[in-house]
């Protein structure tokens, strides 16, 4: 059996404006990194084979405690960035409603088609369960991305929601088959509190 837990990446300021973040490269902000040190602790004492991660800063900073804690190498994968948002990159929901109208959701505005993310959530996870068989591997990634890669492997058993910042969702594959076991686990958030203070 294959385990692989996919983590959203921490809070950034784009996140809280609601600003459309795709594949722009935004840091995460202060609450941010300590939502990645809250997620790293979480895993302590666990025993995993290998990290992933978008390119993107603001994944590879989340995926980057988790490698201090399990002490492991962080691996970056461009096929794991977010969905491209094309000429909306940066911009607000009343934003797009004044320069493209209330329908700006039906104009070609560059944005990734659903097939080219399937292609490459496709490409990287048929490479990661050849390499990591029988392994437990964490992937770090983003909420878009990560809906889409998660409607790619369950179909019908899976439906979109809003991924909570650094939320764990847990994917076991047995042969051909795989199972949802946790999704937008965020519980050690929590901790971030009283472990801060």
């Amino acid at each position: 059996m294959t385990t692989i837990a996919f983590i959203r990446h921490g809070v950034t300021n784009w996140n809280l404006e609601r600003r459309a973040q795709g594949q722009s490269n935004i840091p995460l902000n202060e609450e941010g990194i300590l939502q990645a040190k809250a997620v790293g602790r979480r895993f302590e004492g666990e025993k995993w084979d290998a990290i992933y991660t978008s390119d993107l800063s603001r994944a590879k900073t989340t995926a980057e405690e988790l490698g201090k804690v399990l002490q492991l190498e962080v691996t970056g994968d461009e096929r794991l960035r977010e969905v491209s948002f094309g000429d909306i990159e940066g911009t607000l929901e009343d934003e797009r409603v004044e320069r493209w109208g209330p329908n700006w959701k039906d104009l070609n505005l560059n944005i990734e088609k659903t097939e080219e993310v399937y292609k490459r959530a496709q490409s990287f996870m048929d490479e990661i369960r050849n390499r990591h068989e029988g392994q437990k591997v964490i992937v770090v990634s983003h909420g878009a991305f990560l809906n889409d890669l998660f409607k790619l492997l369950l179909g019908d058993q899976f439906e979109h929601c809003r991924l909570d910042n650094t939320s764990i969702s847990i994917v076991e594959f047995l042969e051909d088959q795989c199972e949802m076991k946790l999704l937008n686990c965020s519980t050690h958030l929590s901790e971030i509190g009283e472990k801060e203070a």
